[in-house]
């Protein structure tokens, strides 16, 4: 069976920082790229972060240079470091291992971050 399950989410006030986590099981991770998708009220959900097998990162123009993708193969774990956040990163974020060749993709359950004073 395939979990991902994320944590690390919840309020903070503008200008703070938090960490997701997303711990995968019933996966090899090392074959998967992984995401970061975010998606706030009456928006559709949007990419923020990809991290691919080899490490190489890259960022939606909204959260660069604040947000960072990270993953610990030894731990089966995905990481998204977000920095200086605003209230327009309020949303609930899910963490996705995307499709491969003989398997399909996945999805956590989603974490909410708000951002607010």
């Amino acid at each position: 069976q395939v979990q991902l399950v994320e944590s690390g989410g919840g309020l903070v006030q503008p200008g703070g920082s938090l960490r997701l986590s997303c711990a995968a099981s019933g996966i090899i991770f090392t074959m998967y790229a992984m995401n970061w998708y975010r998606q706030a009220p009456g928006k559709q959900r949007e990419l923020v972060a990809t991290i691919t097998t080899g490490g190489s990162t890259n960022y939606a123009d909204s959260v660069k240079g604040r947000f960072t993708i990270s993953r610990d193969n030894a731990k089966n774990t995905v990481y998204l470091q977000m920095n200086s956040l605003k209230p327009e990163d309020t949303a609930v974020y899910y963490c996705n291992a995307p499709a491969i060749v003989g398997s399909r993709g996945y999805w956590g359950q989603g974490s909410q971050v708000t951002v607010s004073s």
